[in-house]
C-alpha cells in the first residue's frame, strides 16, 4: 500500500542546513529499507495556478486555490504494508525535517 506524507510549513524552502542533511539521511534509509517511491519540496502556494477546466474553457487563476498561513511545502510517497508502518515513517520524517506532516493513504 502506499502512502502520501505531507509536509506542512509556514514558509517555503525553509529548510536549515542541518535539517537539510536529516532530511537527506531520511531519505537515504527510506530508500535502503524499500519504503521510497518518491518525494519533493514544492514551490510557494503564491506561484501556483489553479485551472477549471470543467466548462467549455478552462479558467486558469493565479495564486494558490486556498489562502492559508500553512500550506503543503514538500511531501513523501511511501510503500509500507500497512498504516502502523507509514506512521513510523511519517514520525520518523517529520523529526528529520522538523515539521508537522499528514500521513494519508492512496485509494
Amino acid at each position: 500500500m502506499q502512502y502520501l506524507v505531507s509536509v506542512i510549513d509556514d514558509k517555503s524552502n525553509s529548510g536549515t542546513e542541518s535539517e537539510m542533511a536529516a532530511i537527506d539521511a531520511f531519505n537515504e534509509q527510506a530508500q535502503a529499507d524499500g519504503h521510497w517511491v518518491f518525494a519533493g519540496g514544492l514551490a510557494h502556494p503564491a506561484t501556483a495556478t489553479v485551472i477549471d477546466g470543467r466548462g467549455p474553457e478552462p479558467v486558469l487563476t493565479d495564486g494558490p486555490f486556498v489562502e492559508t498561513k500553512e500550506f503543503l511545502a514538500g511531501f513523501w510517497v511511501f510503500e509500507a504494508p500497512d498504516l502502523d508502518v507509514a506512521l513510523k515513517l511519517a514520525a520518523a520524517g517529520s523529526k528529520a525535517c522538523n515539521r508537522r506532516v499528514e500521513v494519508r493513504p492512496f485509494l
